[in-house]
């Protein structure tokens, strides 16, 4: 379980495998005595488990192996040596929840639509932005104004929601502490909704087709 509060931005150093099977060996900025063997880490949304993991300057590298259901449902597919992901390790009893609660499995991909400054939020920390998506139709329901939507990995509140189309804001610290700042028109990424909202769905088609 995560929270889908970015800790850390990681570089993927290398890819192996074919459409069956591929193993990334991810860089990262985590120290390696706190990576067990078979840990959780979410890597831009989808929960991988650590397969290897070696020191290194500044940090550590761990690999993860993905296969063909998450090659085929995210973006991981596309991930190629040099590509840059968000980072979240696995909650620990305790740990402050200051997302939303987030599993890691990803439901969908969403298009970046549009981008475009909050020109009236200008500061000397820079401007917040606002990005407009689109969803997949049979996952636009599950998505409401103020709700909570993990996009590659990280939890966000939604703005407004029109049809399979909602946005999004983020502030400055957030652009530069993700890979959000990287993001572009036409990108597609890793959506997860919100998990309270997918069994209260279920809950209202089960009562239905009870009644």
């Amino acid at each position: 379980m995560f929270t889908g509060l970015v800790s850390d931005i990681g570089t993927v150093l290398s890819v192996a495998g074919d459409e069956s099977l591929r193993r990334l060996t991810i860089r990262c900025g985590y120290d390696p005595a706190g990576i067990a063997l078979g840990a959780s880490i979410a890597c831009s949304g989808p929960c991988l488990t650590a397969v290897s993991v070696e020191p290194a300057e500044g940090g550590a590298v761990f690999a993860v192996d993905a296969a063909a259901e998450t090659l085929a449902r995210t973006t991981v597919g596309l991930w190629r040596a040099g590509t840059r992901i968000n980072l979240e390790r696995s909650l620990k009893i305790g740990d402050e929840l200051g997302g939303h609660l987030v599993t890691g499995h990803v439901d969908g991909l969403a298009e970046i639509v549009s981008r475009e400054p909050i020109t009236d939020a200008e500061s000397s920390w820079g401007a917040s932005e606002r990005f407009t998506l689109r969803a997949p139709s049979h996952l636009s329901p599950f998505i409401a104004a103020k709700g909570s939507v993990c996009l590659d990995g990280t939890s966000l509140t939604v703005n407004t929601v029109e049809g399979d189309l909602f946005s999004v804001l983020l502030i400055p610290h957030t652009l530069e502490v993700t890979t959000w700042g990287e993001r572009r028109e036409g990108d597609r990424l890793n959506l997860e909704v919100d998990l309270i909202a997918r069994y209260a769905a279920r809950l209202t088609e089960a009562r239905a087709q009870a009644g």
